[in-house]
């Protein structure tokens, strides 16, 4: 039996994880991200490399020291080098020695076939195409409850009255839903976890100011990757609502684009009517709906070198002057230190507290 692994991005790899297993592959759930990890990736990643590929370069390597043989990851389309990744690191990784055979997903709206046969290649166990489908439901069905409690976890965070308390318990709940199985079992898992997470002690009455994340996928969905800076901003009493997660992603890229999709599109087009690959016009789109519902302020997280986002980050300004939004960009790399984003989050949530103050005031005159 193969064993297999994929890259990490969140706590979505508790679904993978299933699905693997249930189409009969020996699953070694990639570790979370560390120092190691990204001090393997850049000895072996070239040095220009976006922030992702060289977090993802040590994790294929640590992984391998774990046994694996296969990993499995995504593809891509558009002007964007993340496309590339899964043939880089393949011969990289045959460079170095390492025989590992490589299965790359394509999006199933733009490469039916290619998908096909990657999850053909996947199927060890022979399961039928309704056995399939199955897997694919309850494992669906898993990555909303996890994607549904972080959201969760973003609203309760910045109201709790005992700092850290919504972070334990938002880690015990997650082995709730991963230790279930069948849909039923998620759906309770998921029910019961939500009653916990709302029963943390929160203060009603407290000024939480709401800030939308933006940016490129891996950084936003992995919390090792962006140093954590959604809990982060939880702690500093901030709300945070991010663009992007797997399930939006898996709909927008599967059999037909969403509504919020060509919402976000058009929002983008005034200022940026063309893909240019990566995330880019997401970040743009996304700006100026969240601006529209009234929010607080903007964080763009991108890897360093990541062109998709820094043609957004040129043209965010603009967005920003024309809907009276603060917009704070992180370019992310292995230089990227915790405590001085935080500085600059501290800086910046006090920016955001005096301005709505100052527009309060103004307006309570004016009344």
């Amino acid at each position: 039996m193969p064993k297999i692994t994929f890259p990490r991005m969140g706590e979505s790899y508790r679904t993978f994880k299933m699905f693997l297993e249930d189409l009969g592959n020996e699953v070694v759930v990639p570790p979370r991200p560390s120092k190691r990890t990204l001090d393997l990736g850049i000895r072996y990643a070239p040095e220009f490399a976006c922030f992702p590929l060289k977090i993802l370069m040590g994790t294929y390597l640590e992984t391998i020291e774990m046994g694996i043989d296969t990993i499995v990851t995504t593809g891509g389309v558009g002007p964007c080098r993340a496309g590339e990744y899964a043939m880089l690191h393949h011969k990289i990784l045959n460079d170095l020695g390492h025989k590992i055979k490589m299965i790359v997903i394509e999006p199933p709206r733009l490469h039916p076939f290619k998908f096909y046969k990657s999850v053909r290649a996947l199927n060890k166990a022979r399961v039928s195409i309704r056995g399939i489908i199955a897997h694919v439901k309850r494992a669906w069905r898993k990555l909303q409850a996890l994607d549904n409690l972080e959201k969760l976890s973003h609203i309760v965070r910045p109201r709790e009255i005992s700092r850290g308390n919504t972070t334990r318990v938002y880690r015990k709940v997650l082995d709730w839903i991963d230790q279930a199985y069948t849909t039923e079992q998620i759906i309770e898992a998921e029910s019961t976890a939500i009653e916990a997470l709302n029963s943390i002690p929160q203060d009603p009455n407290r000024n939480v100011l709401k800030v939308g994340i933006i940016g490129e996928i891996y950084v936003l969905l992995e919390p090792a990757s962006n140093l954590e800076i959604e809990e982060t901003l939880g702690n500093l009493g901030v709300e945070v609502e991010r663009s992007m997660f797997l399930t939006g992603w898996t709909r927008d890229n599967s059999w037909n684009e969403t509504t919020e999709g060509i919402t976000v599109k058009e929002a983008a087009s005034p200022y940026l009517p063309e893909l240019i690959g990566g995330h880019g016009r997401d970040s743009i789109g996304n700006t100026v709906l969240y601006a529209k519902r009234g929010f607080d302020g903007m964080i763009q997280l991108a890897p360093f070198t990541c062109i998709p986002e820094i043609v957004a980050r040129t043209i965010l300004p603009k967005v920003s002057k024309d809907y009276n939004i603060p917009v704070l960009t992180f370019f992310l790399d292995e230089q990227t230190g915790k405590a001085g984003m935080t500085t600059r989050l501290e800086a910046f949530v006090d920016l955001l507290r005096r301005k709505k103050q100052f527009r309060s005031e103004v307006q309570s005159l004016t009344c």
